[in-house]
């Protein structure tokens, strides 16, 4: 192969970035090898769900370190949104492809609506690359490398994992599973819905999303797609969460974030989603129609920020502390199955951001940032 992957990881985790060869050679080799995979990639439990994470690479670090263990004693669902808004995209995204190579049947790479060429020359991957390169030719290689992502994630065949939501053009499995992937996003249609819609508590079943791309999607959507595909729940990333998760439609759909104090300035707690491993949910995992009447009240706050919309819920769930230390080491896990009854065991586990991310870079380096709310 003529690449050292352990290598890369071991100057990945020194704060370095690899070389310009050798990340060429990482797009190419794990293009080739998501090409492999279906766009609906099926995945045993016990996994790890993790959301966005937006070129926080630290905060990546001490994910693998200090929160949900490293692979292959861990195995991830990675939602999409790796790269811009952070200052180490160009990093996070090496980690990712690194270990994806080395460890293909316990990483899965899902595409978000970042991982384009339009968004990432306006959200900061871009001029990364260049900054820390002094070219564009590693950002033509891991935007082609985006083109081989999958779109969705299948656990168990209960739970669908997809970056954003779901699409009025998509009714079944099958339908994502015809979807030519091999693409950039396009500006319309189920490819361009899975990365960029939002569930929402709506009247009716559609709405057009103030995002400008995607849709609104409510309650009835939901409930009957997991019907149609006989599924338990959805679990997705795409909108800052300020408790690190949301469950939303009587827990049918879920929203993990997992970049902590987003953009270096936000003051959010981050968490993944633990499924599977262990079997004291409650009830028969297997029954899908327990729960839809379960109540789940949210608090519903909002803070608007442009194309990662933001959302914030007060829990009502016991959280026992893990660690000890200030809250910023702290790791906090959910002390019992989160799920509707009958569901797949679903634990959380928080996290606060490392020192890296308390303020973000200064100087000069700051400046290139671009802020949240754009």
């Amino acid at each position: 192969m003529g690449l050292d992957v352990d290598a890369c990881i071991s100057t990945l985790k020194q704060g370095e970035t690899v070389s310009e060869r050798e990340l060429r050679q990482l797009c190419q080799y794990v293009g080739e090898l998501l090409m492999e995979e279906s766009n609906v990639q099926p995945i045993m439990s016990p996994v790890t769900i993790v959301g966005d994470l937006h070129g926080q690479f630290f905060d990546l670090l001490n994910l693998f370190e200090g929160v949900g263990g490293w692979p292959p004693d861990t195995s991830y669902v990675f939602l999409g949104d790796f790269v811009d808004r952070g200052h180490n995209s160009v990093e996070t995204l090496s980690l990712l492809l690194c270990l994806k190579l080395k460890y293909p049947a316990h990483i899965t790479l899902l595409r978000g609506n970042h991982e384009s060429r339009q968004i990432t020359q306006v959200y900061g991957f871009y001029d990364e690359c260049l900054r820390k390169y002094g070219n564009a030719s590693v950002w033509r290689h891991c935007v082609q490398c985006f083109d081989c992502f999958g779109l969705a994630a299948l656990i168990d065949e209960k739970v669908l994992c997809v970056h954003g939501g779901l699409s009025p053009d998509v009714r079944t499995l099958d339908q994502i599973r015809a979807i030519d992937r091999n693409q950039e996003i396009p500006h319309e249609g189920a490819f361009n819905d899975l990365v960029w819609s939002d569930p929402e508590d709506i009247a009716g079943s559609w709405q057009l999303s103030p995002r400008g791309a995607g849709y609104l999607f409510g309650k009835q959507v939901t409930d009957e797609f997991h019907e149609v595909n006989n599924l338990q729940f959805l679990a997705r990333a795409h909108q800052l969460v300020m408790e690190g998760r949301k469950y939303h439609f009587d827990k049918r759909l879920v929203t993990v974030w997992s970049a902590p104090n987003y953009c270096y300035r936000c003051g959010n707690v981050a968490a993944i989603l633990e499924i599977g491993g262990n079997d004291t949910s409650d009830g028969n995992s297997s029954n899908n129609d327990n729960g839809k009447n379960t109540a789940n009240n949210n608090n519903k706050n909002t803070i608007e920020g442009s194309d990662d919309d933001s959302t914030s819920g007060n829990s009502n769930n016991n959280i026992n502390s893990n660690s000890n230390g200030n809250n910023r080491d702290q790791v906090t896990s959910s002390s019992e199955h989160e799920g509707y009854p009958g569901s797949i065991s679903q634990r959380f586990k928080f996290f606060q951001e490392t020192k890296e991310s308390v303020h973000g870079p200064g100087g000069s380096e700051r400046a290139q940032l671009v802020p949240y709310f754009l």
